[in-house]
Order: C-alpha cells, then structure tokens, then sequence
C-alpha cells in the first residue's frame, strides 16, 4: 500500500511543479523517500494519467458527469429541442431514488 500511495504523491507533486509526469521522474522521487516501487506500476500511472490535466482532474472531484447539462436547462429549447422530456426523466429518476417508495425510511 505504501508504494500506491508514494507513485500517488510522486505524481501530484509534479503536477503541482508543472512537470511532466513520467514514469522515470515517479521512480526518481519515490527513491528519494525511500520507497521502493516497482517500475511496472510507475509506468501504469504515468501512462494513465498521460494528456491529463491533473490539477484540474483534483478541483473537479465533486462535480457529476451531468453537471453541464444541468447548467443550461433552455439550451434543449433554445436549439429548437423540446426539454419537457429531459424533465420528466429526471423527475423519475428521483421518484425512483427516495426512500417512499419502498415503504420505509432509515429511522421508521
């Protein structure tokens, strides 16, 4: 577990240093804790978060993959779509997420 998370920290601190992050640069500073890591693991990590931007990966943590949708609500409209649709979907989808409907509540 200690080798994950010292490739995870190697991997911020040369994102916060605007660095490219490689898998050479991820072994050369876990080195320099003393934490040995496997090569395989540096490059898996360097090659998944290749072209990303990670700070913006760590400020974006808490918004939903629908979050840009929900910003525009008359963007469906204004391109002559109807949004009355969208709406009921996810009038429903909430319908089907509450507690009511199973009959119950957590503190029932």
């Amino acid at each position: 577990m200690a080798s994950e998370l010292a490739s995870t920290y190697a991997a911020l601190i040369l994102a916060d240093e605007g660095l490219e992050i490689t898998a050479e640069k991820i072994t050369a500073l876990t080195s320099a804790a003393g934490v040995e890591v496997e090569p395989i693991w540096a490059s898996l990590l360097a090659k998944a978060l290749e072209g990303k931007d990670v700070k913006e990966l760590l400020t974006n943590v808490g918004s939903g993959a629908g979050a840009p949708a929900a910003a525009a609500p008359g963007a469906g409209a204004a391109a002559g779509g109807d949004a009355a649709p969208a709406e009921e979907k996810a009038k429903e989808e909430e319908k089907e997420e509450s507690d009511d409907d199973m009959g119950f509540g957590l503190f029932d």
